[in-house]
């Protein structure tokens, strides 16, 4: 497997990858208001992506709110699922949270992988890491395939 360590390289990968004509953009625009940047990528197997902690995503305990880490798995998991599979939605996603992710870190890792691949969906597994690499969050979605987009 091809090991591809900056997010300019995974991009150009990615768009070497998926196939034409399927209508994704990508890299998505909330994934760059989020302040992503693909950090690692294994190919056929795993990609990791690290996003900034902005305090506007601090809830009034001072943490991350819960939305924004599951916008952070969402939006590693998709990208992962668009090389590994048929054009694809997010069905669910399921998420249990650690421990908080303070506004004193400086960004959190998302790193997705694929669980299991049918002919209708694909499965894949997130861990959300925050700055000192202790587990903050797990995920697991469900994405289904969906026709081509023109």
């Amino acid at each position: 497997m091809e090991k591809i360590n900056t997010n300019i390289m995974i991009m150009a990968k990615f768009l070497e990858l998926i196939p034409p004509n399927t209508g994704l953009e990508l890299p998505p625009k909330v994934f760059l208001d989020m302040g992503g940047e693909f950090i690692d990528f294994v190919e056929g197997k795993l990609l990791t992506a690290r996003f900034p902690i902005k305090e506007r995503y601090m809830n009034p305990f001072g943490f991350m709110q819960g939305g924004i880490i599951v916008a952070a798995i969402d939006n590693t998991i998709a990208p992962l699922s668009y090389v590994l599979a048929p054009p694809n939605i997010t069905k669910e996603i399921n998420t249990t949270f650690k421990r908080p992710i303070k506004s004193s870190e400086l960004f959190i890792d998302v790193v997705a992988s694929m669980v299991e691949k049918t002919s209708s969906y694909i499965i894949l597994q997130a861990e959300v890491r925050n700055e000192s690499g202790k587990l903050a969050a797990k995920g697991i979605a469900k994405c289904i395939f969906v026709k081509n987009r023109k």
